[in-house]
């Protein structure tokens, strides 16, 4: 259906609906209402998901089932200054920002600037790193900061909605059309950062918890995104944090590296 949509030009005129904010708002209204709740044991069987490590409720809509909450303990958060952590669960690639703020995922460029729209927060960035996790409808929902420290005010830029998906990522610039959230995390540990969330197709609810500015601790919740799978991207400055060689070996090869919320993602360079 995806390489329908994506590489056909009927299925692009579709497409045109279907990535529009108003129908994503429209679904996420309906999931907020308890006639969703027949729509829970299915999605449990299609996507063949193991809910040992959840809360087990009697959850009153499909979206409070989707964003469910994990038992305590099953994501111990590495509390190891050194170590930056995993935001959330998700398929993890790491890529290099060059001189000039460009770096490519599959066939699409990008500019940090592209994704924040705006020239000096993205200069801060020039030979950095950005990390993308991609989560699944599988994945858990809810998401953290990576580090201590003080957050800024968020910043919302509206676009439309394409899925997160890899055959999305090589049609088109996904993450600089698509809906997203921001802030910049003064940490503790690792210097400036931002923290960005990207919606995706029939998720047009981004929840963030901390509107304001504000101090984090790192493992606080940030925020969940509604139904579907969707997007964190970290972008780090240069000579804050050392990558794991295993994750950079996996993007290489143009491999998704699996990551739950919590685990080491890098640490600081040793001087």
């Amino acid at each position: 259906m995806l390489t329908f949509l994506y590489h056909t030009p009927v299925g692009r005129c579709f497409l045109k609906v279907l990535t529009k904010p108003a129908l994503s708002n429209v679904v996420g209204r309906f999931l907020d209402l308890p006639v969703s709740r027949p729509l829970i044991p299915g999605f449990i069987r299609k996507n063949q998901l193991d809910l040992s490590d959840y809360r087990l409720e009697d959850w009153p809509c499909f979206n409070d089932f989707f964003t469910r909450r994990l038992k305590d303990g099953v994501r111990p958060v590495d509390q190891n200054p050194e170590h930056l952590i995993a935001p959330c669960d998700g398929l993890l690639t790491a890529y290099p920002v060059d001189r000039q703020a460009v770096f490519s995922i599959k066939d699409s460029s990008y500019t940090v600037y592209d994704l924040l729209r705006s020239r000096g927060l993205a200069e801060a960035f020039l030979g950095g790193t950005c990390l993308i996790f991609r989560l699944t409808p599988s994945h858990y929902h809810r998401y953290c900061y990576p580090d201590s420290g003080k957050k800024s005010e968020n910043r919302f830029l509206p676009g439309i909605l394409h899925t997160v998906q890899p055959v999305a990522t090589e049609a088109c610039p996904v993450y600089r059309q698509n809906s997203r959230e921001y802030t910049v995390l003064r940490t503790e540990h690792f210097g400036d950062m931002v923290m960005m969330e990207v919606g995706a197709m029939l998720v047009g609810r981004i929840c963030n918890e901390h509107p304001g500015r504000m101090p984090v601790l790192r493992g606080q919740e940030k925020g969940r995104f509604e139904f579907g799978g969707s997007t964190i991207i970290l972008l780090l400055q240069k000579g804050t944090v050392e990558i794991r060689e295993d994750i950079l070996a996996a993007t290489e090869r143009n491999e998704e590296f699996p990551i739950r919320l919590g685990e080491p993602v890098g640490s600081k360079p040793k001087r």
